[in-house]
């Protein structure tokens, strides 16, 4: 099974889940926008002069979306953030905006391969612990605002999900490393958000 398709994995709540805990269907949210630079493998930054990535992005930004009048409205640095499937905290680390969640997940029926999913920009709860279960649709953060040095950069969610292919130690870990690593396949998360 060649480990960067998703046929194992079911389509998530995620996104009903942020919009009803954020109160975005007040506005009628209707769907996500995506700006080049924001998707799965994208070469090109979305924010500031928009140049050019270190390498091809290895997740999915979430910051615009739009409502059932057609505006385009963005997410806010208070918006509460769900993990994706039931699993448990391995990973928190510093990413340059906030902080970095990696909860890994168990295998799913008929699946012997453990992935992961990692929520990036983000103000961890504060009573969020390493080792902790989280199910499904749990508030495991919310967005951090981004520095005054960083006042090109909107409140966005980076989401990432790899499957786990060699085993790894999660403290050993970092965005700069694990792009560059064998210990993950990346997959595209539009697919299941």
């Amino acid at each position: 099974m060649d480990p960067s398709e998703t046929p194992f994995l079911k389509k998530s709540r995620f996104t009903q889940f942020l919009v009803g805990k954020n109160g975005l269907d007040e506005s009628g949210f209707k769907e996500w926008i995506f700006y080049p630079g924001m998707l799965f493998q994208a070469v090109d930054k979305w924010w500031g002069n928009r140049g050019k990535r270190e390498r091809p992005h290895e997740g999915l930004d979430l910051c615009f979306y739009k409502d059932r009048e057609d505006r385009i409205l963005r997410l806010g640095e208070k918006t509460k953030i769900p993990v994706l499937y039931d699993g448990f905290v391995v990973r928190v680390m510093d990413d340059f905006i906030g902080k970095s969640i990696i909860v890994e997940h168990p295998p799913h029926k008929n699946e012997y391969l453990t992935f992961c999913t990692i929520y990036g920009h983000t103000n961890p709860d504060r009573d969020l612990k390493v080792g902790q279960t989280v199910k499904e649709g749990e508030i495991l953060a919310t967005l951090a605002r981004p520095t005054k040095s960083q006042r090109n950069v909107p409140p966005h969610l980076h989401l990432s999900i790899g499957w786990v292919v060699e085993k790894i130690s999660y403290q050993n870990l970092y965005w700069e490393t694990m792009s560059m690593t064998r210990t993950f396949k990346w997959i595209d998360p539009i697919q299941v958000i």
